[in-house]
């Protein structure tokens, strides 16, 4: 059986690189002639409790094998977060406790069923302690011989801590390793993952490779742009949407995405066809589409995804009082922000300061709003970190254009 162009062009979209050329539509031929589903792997360390839409980039692409008929392996890497992935870091991680590492894997497994289909004959949630932790001695040394060091210090973090005379602790040289044999395992025909993982994934067809399994074929997805349209979606950089923040927040933070980030975020997180995102693109350039009408739709096909269509009706009516409207009263939109006396530092404040106390916002974050223009008091765009004291009291204060950074002051007291 012949896989036709629009299959593959369906389950690569979004993704950088297919690796062997051709496998993939190999595998996905054999597979039919066969009659059997192909093993999707996807493997997560649960390293912290909560994902965003960053992270739902690589499940939805296992959503939509999911969908032609294939069955996701997701991997809850509950050993190897132990030892942290080395991907794309300048230092060695600190190590989880075990704890940690449980509480995380339960809520990050809750918040990814949101996006993949929970059919048992559709996905298989394994984790890796199961086939690692029983591993002997004379088991890690065979592993160990799947590799050479040379190759090891081929990925580019390695070889640039190398060449920096950084410390590579051998813990972490055994990490692409050990990800290889989850492959092993669980015996992987297709493993998904973020540029990043580019090349742990190879490794995963070398270990394959040396174990005398059939190697996997490897598919990169490209990395989701923060809602600032420029870094990667990063909590630490605070440019991210959870996917179990409120409606209202979701909808409202897409709307806040600039024009240049939207048809990257169409493309990675909607189902969108490649040439349905052609026309919109085109719409867009001629002027038959507003730029905003198009984040509205992306905003209410996000909400229903993790909530229901009656949710994103009511964050996009909810949206559209607030600031196209304007129908709502200050107490009902604002959350109260209130003054200290110590706050009046000879006449003026420092704004990063109450942004960390109003919003929670860590004061580099604060700093980098401002500095994009994400900041406003009584309707007029802040610049600068310190402002004027006199004539605060009253006034609102928007960071972005979520609700839950909105507020007005309140007089200290």
């Amino acid at each position: 059986m012949t896989i036709d162009e629009q299959t593959i062009s369906t389950l690569t979209k979004g993704c950088v690189e297919s690796l062997p050329d051709g496998g993939l539509q190999k595998k996905l031929e054999a597979a039919a002639n066969e009659g059997r589903q192909l093993r999707v792997k996807l493997g997560v360390d649960p390293t912290a409790p909560d994902i965003h839409l960053g992270h739902t980039v690589v499940l939805t692409k296992l959503r939509q094998f999911q969908d032609a008929g294939h069955r996701a392996v997701l991997i809850i890497g509950d050993y190897t977060a132990r030892i942290g992935d080395p991907s794309g870091v300048s230092k060695t991680r600190p190590q989880i406790s075990a704890e940690v590492i449980e509480a995380n894997a339960m809520t990050y497994q809750e918040q990814a069923n949101k996006v993949l289909d929970q059919d048992p004959e559709k996905l298989e949630v394994r984790r890796n302690s199961e086939w690692l932790s029983p591993m002997r001695l004379e088991d890690i040394f065979k592993l160990l011989s799947a590799s050479t060091v040379a190759r090891i210090l081929e990925r580019d973090d390695f070889a640039n801590r190398f060449h920096e005379n950084r410390p590579i602790s051998m813990l972490e040289t055994l990490y692409p390793l050990l990800q290889g044999f989850d492959s092993v395992a669980i015996e992987a025909d297709i493993e998904l993952g973020g540029t990043d993982q580019k090349f742990n994934m190879l490794m995963g067809r070398v270990v394959q490779e040396y174990y005398g399994k059939p190697q996997q074929v490897v598919l990169t997805n490209e990395i989701l742009p923060g809602t600032d349209g420029v870094d990667r979606m990063s909590k630490s950089v605070g440019n991210y949407i959870g996917v179990t923040e409120p409606a209202d927040e979701i909808f409202g933070k897409v709307m806040s995405i600039p024009d240049t980030a939207m048809l990257t975020w169409y493309k990675l997180l909607t189902s969108r066809t490649t040439a349905e995102i052609e026309a919109i693109e085109q719409g867009l350039g001629d002027g038959s589409l507003h730029p905003r009408d198009q984040k509205a739709a992306l905003g209410r096909e996000l909400v229903a995804r993790f909530y229901d269509e009656a949710a994103a009706a009511a964050a996009e009516q909810h949206f559209n009082e607030l600031f196209r409207d304007k129908k709502l009263t200050v107490d009902a939109a604002l959350v109260e922000c209130q003054l200290e006396p110590d706050d009046n530092e000879t006449g003026f404040v420092y704004l990063p300061k109450l942004l960390e106390r109003w919003f929670g916002l860590t004061r580099s974050e604060a700093r980098r709003r401002i500095r994009q223009g994400g900041v406003s008091v009584a309707d007029r765009q802040v610049l600068s970190e310190k402002i004027g004291y006199e004539g605060l009291a009253g006034a609102t204060i928007k960071v972005g254009k979520s609700t839950k950074f909105h507020g007005i002051i309140k007089t200290a007291g």
